[in-house]
């Protein structure tokens, strides 16, 4: 197997990584290019400290930093290892720090970091024993973390992939993207054309300019970062490993810390974001100014007025290192350029509409050799074994493309780096302090009213969504309080959490309510072959009654779950999709260029010109029907049908469904009348108690009723079945992913219903799940929340099949403290569909 035409972008740490993965699965005509000298390019790889910790809140960060360790700890270049094993300290100086270590633990035990352990104060300093004893409350340890070398670490891999027959050309750099049609065809060099049938884009700082190349715009930024080695201290005199001791966070200053031989490294996040535009750097024909900048172009002039405080609470936590005369000499200290993006996860995958063209951008030393494997898998298998939804480079709308909120938000993200965020928390202010300019990016029509009403807004892919109304707080001390399940978080689950929660969701359940859902992806199918294409694509039945709506799923090659949608049929050759976002776009479209209906089928995006009010509860079919002349009644308009018609002057196209377990009506109109179907509903609806109701009490409500969320609950890591989703596919039908989801092996975990014997025991997502008094955990909780119909706390995990069963008592982690929980047979509200089929 020699595989196609491989030019890879950038021969830093990813670029020689991909090498090696591609030619290790038989792709071996590879060429690597980069514009700068080898080993060492002049990119973030070649400045880079090297300190890896595996310990991440998203589970596919951890999984690429363990594949990472486990990679290079099996390297080595010319006798010396690529990876230093000495494992990583994270210390707490404060008690929220020490909190937020055990919320760190936690991660470590869901998503299998092997040893990671708890330290108390006087374990951390006997760890690490030049920190001031006084200074510390306690650690978190992981014996595998340590220091990657990363320069060997390219070495290494390019000269296996060169044994393979890859070619390797430093000092070249490209200046455009070959095409042909929709096709990538070559690069063209300062030196020659290149051909190829495969371009991938690990050009790392220079990214976006290469990206610019084939019309793409990346969501990230370089922003310098400031480091220094110090000159030799008196610990380590003498000195002759590069290092012992672990390598050390401090997070509560947003600093770091490295041994290197006698001497110290320290790295600071704790100054002003400093944005670099890649243009601006120098290039490697610049001699004058390369030389005065260390002979790098990714290392800038360090700014020691940044670096005051970093010195200061150096000299606190570490003082040995500091001379008799209190001086530390910073030997060689520089800012150095590296990548973040908007949502601090890399940008992998291939182009939207350029085939060929693929990109693996963003990605920090730590991460590495994971993302290599996932890239390398994709390429040649046609998927990664790894769920990488998260991390696809489409997954952004258009709206958070534009380069001004990329930079603002990588700056604000460079500012939070270190800072202990809820995971609900919002960009509340700049990275300077000031209000934040992030927010609102993109509003629904109903926003006036909503804010008029107290909405707390939290914002998703730009969104800004209603929580829970403030208007509403007057219901718990209302005679419509009729004993309400209202319960008592702890002071982490009740951030961005109100008891008005529970009365917007006790409304839902006895009366009725409005929910914004404008943020719903939708998409129109239209044109000849329309329903023959979307037979193709999803697990359902889309040769219906006009009218019908089918709830099925996406699935990729290998029967993983890529998303759950819901399919209307609104004309002979006309479908409304309801999808999970830019994604399912994506994959439809990309799916559909290369199908025998490219020519004669559309798919658009019709959110941005449209919006979604649902209503649900017992009511509202009496606030919906006086309003239309179209039959709302239970047999005239069935579960899961939908119909055009008009409320009051206002066309709609209306749907019976719930997310939320009750009667009710998902209601799309144009955005330009959306404020007119607000004002109409709530003004019909008060007579029957109508309320505006949030977020937090829709996540309750439809956990409550068993329905799932797509990225978070399931994903291309799980098939239907094990997913409890396997009535929603025909397998007799001939969509995408069929012969893989029958060639799928027995199950070996399954998604199970939680429910919690303490009353307050609410989590968030993301705990450990341990079988009851065992040290290790088998699993993790996907989503959870209070179910105030029940009174009890749900959640939702991943377990084996030996604990899946109903009945099996299993315990979720939370902080310092164990949680007693019980599988649940689903769904924990109205399993015989009474109150939604009324």
């Amino acid at each position: 197997m020699v595989g196609p035409k491989v030019v890879i972008i950038g021969a830093g740490i990813v670029g020689a990584s991909l090498a090696d993965e591609l030619t290790a699965r038989g792709w071996t005509d590879v060429t690597v290019l980069d514009a700068g000298p080898l080993p060492a390019a002049g990119g973030s790889t070649s400045h880079a400290p090297g300190v890896v910790f595996q310990t991440n809140g998203a589970k596919i960060m951890s999984d690429f930093a363990r594949y990472t360790v486990e990679k290079l700890s099996s390297l080595s270049w010319q006798g010396e290892p690529c990876y230093l094993p000495v494992g990583g300290l994270e210390i707490a100086t404060t008690p929220e720090r020490a909190r937020e270590l055990q919320r760190r633990f936690g991660f470590a035990q869901s998503w299998g970091v092997v040893g990671a352990e708890l330290l108390d104060a006087d374990e951390s300093v006997r760890r690490f024993d030049l920190l001031a004893p006084d200074t510390v409350l306690g650690g978190l340890y992981v014996p595998d973390d340590g220091v990657a070398k990363a320069v060997r670490a390219v070495s290494a891999q390019l000269d296996r992939a060169v044994e393979r027959g890859a070619t390797v050309r430093d000092r070249t750099q490209v200046l455009d993207v070959l095409t042909a049609g929709d096709k990538v065809t070559g690069v063209r060099t300062d030196q020659s054309e290149i051909a190829a049938d495969v371009v991938v884009c690990c050009a790392g700082l220079w990214g976006q300019q290469v990206a610019t190349m084939v019309g793409q715009r990346l969501a990230l930024t370089p922003l310098a970062h400031q480091f220094a080695w110090t000159g030799p201290v008196a610990p380590l005199a003498g000195r002759t490993a590069e290092a012992i001791r672990p390598v050390l966070r401090h997070q509560d200053a947003d600093l770091y810390y490295r041994e290197n031989g006698t001497t110290f490294g320290i790295g600071s996040y704790r100054h002003r974001p400093m944005p670099v535009r890649p243009q601006d750097l120098a290039a490697w024909s610049d001699h004058d100014e390369m030389n005065s900048l260390g002979g790098q172009p990714s290392v800038l002039p360090f700014t020691p007025e940044d670096f005051a405080f970093p010195l200061e609470e150096t000299r606190r936590i570490l003082p040995s290192l500091f001379d008799e005369r209190g001086e530390l000499e910073l030997a060689d200290p520089f800012n150095g350029v590296f990548s973040f993006t908007v949502d601090n996860l890399p940008l992998l995958g291939p182009h939207a509409t350029l085939d060929g063209f693929w990109t693996a951008e963003a990605v920090w030393i730590t991460h590495s050799a994971g993302v290599a494997r996932a890239m390398a898998e994709w390429l040649v298998d046609g998927r990664p074994r790894v769920d990488l939804h998260a991390c696809d480079v489409n997954r952004f709308e258009v709206h958070q493309l534009a380069p001004a909120w990329i930079e603002a938000t990588n700056s604000q993200n460079f500012v939070e780096v270190y800072d202990i965020l809820h995971p609900l928390q919002p960009p509340e202010h700049g990275a300077r302090g000031e209000r934040s300019a992030l927010r609102p990016l993109r509003t629904s029509p109903f926003y006036a009213r909503e804010a008029e009403l107290g909405a707390v807004f939290l914002p998703a892919s730009g969104w800004e969504r209603p929580q829970w109304y403030e208007a509403n707080a007057a219901l718990l001390d209302s005679p419509r309080n009729v004993g309400w399940h209202v319960p008592q978080p702890d002071a982490w689950a009740a951030h961005l959490w109100s008891p008005v929660v529970a009365a917007e969701a006790a409304i839902t359940r006895t009366d009725v309510a409005l929910y914004d859902m404008t943020a719903l992806k939708r998409l129109e199918v239209t044109g000849p072959g329309a329903t023959e294409f979307l037979q193709s694509m999803v697990t359902g039945t889309m040769d219906k009654s006009v009218g019908a709506v089918t709830y099925c799923l996406l699935l990729d090659a290998a029967g993983g779950i890529r998303s759950d949608v819901t399919v209307a049929r609104l004309g002979p050759e006309r479908f409304q999709v309801g999808a999970n976002g830019p994604l399912d776009l994506d994959w439809l479209i990309r799916h559909l260029r290369d199908s025998a209906w490219a020519t004669t089928v559309q798919v658009r995006d019709l959110t941005p010109g449209t919006c979604c009010i649902g209503i649900w509860g017992p009511n509202a079919r009496d606030v919906v029907q006086p309003l239309t002349d179209a039959d709302f009644s239970h047999a005239g308009f069935r579960y899961f049908r939908a119909q055009e018609c008009y409320l009051g002057n206002v066309p709609v196209t209306a749907m019976r469904l719930s997310y939320v377990g009750e009667l009710g009506y998902e209601l799309y109109t144009t955005a330009d009348q959306g404020l007119a179907l607000w004002d109409l509903l709530m003004a019909a609806g008060a007579e029957h108690g109508i309320i505006a109701a949030g977020r937090g009490a829709f996540n309750a409500l439809r956990i409550e009723k068993g329905y799932r969320s797509s990225g978070t609950d399931m994903t291309p890591e799980h098939g239907p079945d094990e997913a409890g989703l396997s009535f929603a596919v025909r397998p007799e039908l001939p969509f995408f992913g069929r012969d893989g989801l029958r060639a799928r092996p027995p199950a070996d975990r399954r998604l199970c219903l939680l429910s919690f014997e303490a009353p307050n025991g609410i989590v968030l997502g993301s705990e450990p799940v341990y079988p009851v008094g065992a040290p290790d955990a088998v699993g993790y909780v996907t989503s959870a929340a209070y179910a105030y119909t029940l009174g009890l706390p749900l959640a939702y995990a991943w377990l084996p099949v030996a604990l899946a069963a109903p009945g099996s008592e299993v315990e979720v982690g939370w902080f310092d403290r164990r949680y007693r929980a019980v599988v649940t047979a689903e769904p924990a509200f109205d399993p015989e569909m009474k109150k939604i089929k009324c």
